[in-house]
């Protein structure tokens, strides 16, 4: 949770990138992997962890002297980058990212970007994303700076170029790396932790959340968030498809679940498709130990009345909306509870424009046209498609 009385007023924002702006980690993840697989290596995924936020340089040195491989550090770069370049592309913003940064950017709150990346990768993700390039008063890689993280380097020098004293800054990072670089710059620092299971390690920031959605801007002197649909918030759609089986929800294609990053935590609302009928949802994100491994876990309850929470089959979620308790109930290891209020105000948020047209364009609708299925989706509790 985050604390309500800053030591400082903030003026700027400082962001990571990787993991913390956006889901590149993710969907990079299995590149290593495969490339350790070519010289008959098995990627050990606790180093991997202890890499997380490393400059590249860094990382590849360890990788080479970790796996004992037949490269130079300069060589494994020079293998590996293009499997990476490719992907870049497909990876979406954090949730809750897109909304921070034009909300910054509307009340004229100046924000930069510090990655631990090459300046030249940096481009190489970024510019995918309409705007992004054009709202950063200034972007730094860690080859601009002395140092990578955890050095504070490059934070002192991004907040040098937007002219704000490091005292008045407040950084965003996914990684314990980057936030001992932000306190070492004498800055705030907000951690939103790319690996939910390490949480407790993160005692050092200022501030540990789940997500960017649980991010209050007012207890740090910024302007309030303006977007709230009473208890509830609109968000980017997420779409994911599986099983259903007593009341959880389980990938049954091993990219769906893969490319949901871990700072999706809390109570949501959508929509649930199953026998060619949609219904309305309230859904449950979080995580369980189960046999030494954190797994994700997610709860679905239908809310069409019927026994269909019973149901075992194939089943596509479509996650629209989030719910304001969540930013300071619960643990990071379980799901929240679903209450009977929480039902009600999802069934109520779900007949709202704000959250019904996102199921018109996400969900293919055969038998109606898109603005009919609106219209039925806020009249009924199932529509048939």
């Amino acid at each position: 949770m985050e604390n309500s009385c800053p030591k400082t007023r903030v003026f700027a924002v400082i962001f990571d990138l990787d993991g913390t702006l956006l889901n590149t980690e993710q969907v990079t993840k299995d590149i290593l992997k495969i490339f350790l697989a070519k010289y008959g290596k098995i990627q050990d995924n606790e180093k991997e962890k202890k890499r997380l936020g490393m400059t590249h340089k860094e990382s590849a040195i360890s990788i080479v002297n970790d796996y004992d491989l037949p490269l130079t550090p300069e060589q494994f770069t020079q293998e590996i980058m293009p499997m990476y370049h490719g992907l870049w592309k497909e990876a979406k913003p954090i949730p809750g990212a897109e909304r921070l940064m034009r909300h910054l950017h509307k009340h004229g709150i100046q924000f930069a970007l510090a990655s631990n990346s090459l300046s030249k990768n940096i481009d190489g993700k970024i510019s995918h994303h309409d705007g992004w390039k054009e709202r950063f008063v200034t972007i730094l890689g860690s080859d601009q700076v002395k140092s990578g993280k955890p050095s504070p380097d490059i934070y002192i020098e991004a907040a040098k170029r937007m002219g704000v004293d490091s005292l008045h800054c407040l950084v965003i990072e996914d990684s314990l790396v980057g936030v001992k670089a932000g306190k070492s710059a004498q800055m705030t620092v907000v951690a939103v932790p790319s690996l939910q299971t390490g949480m407790d390690t993160f005692s050092v920031a200022d501030s540990v959340l789940h997500s960017l959605l649980e991010f209050q801007p007012e207890l740090w002197g910024l302007p309030q968030f303006e977007d709230w649909v009473g208890k509830t918030l609109p968000i980017e759609p997420i779409h994911l498809s599986g099983i259903f089986t007593n009341g959880l929800f389980h990938s049954h294609a091993e990219n769906s679940l893969s490319v949901l990053p871990d700072q999706i935590w809390g109570l949501f609302f959508g929509w649930v498709k199953f026998d060619e009928q949609v219904s309305k949802a309230v859904i449950s994100i979080g995580w369980s130990l189960i046999c030494c491994n954190f797994e994700r876990k997610i709860k679905a309850c239908i809310l069409d009345g019927s026994d269909h929470n019973v149901y075992d089959g194939k089943m596509q979620l479509l996650v629209v909306g989030y719910f304001q308790r969540s930013i300071s109930a619960g643990n990071v290891l379980n799901n929240l509870d679903i209450l009977d209020e929480d039902r009600e105000t999802a069934d109520a948020a779900l007949s709202l424009p704000a959250f019904s047209y996102k199921l018109c364009k996400s969900f293919k609708v055969e038998n109606y046209g898109a603005e009919d299925f609106c219209v039925l989706s806020r009249k009924s509790k199932n529509v048939h498609v």
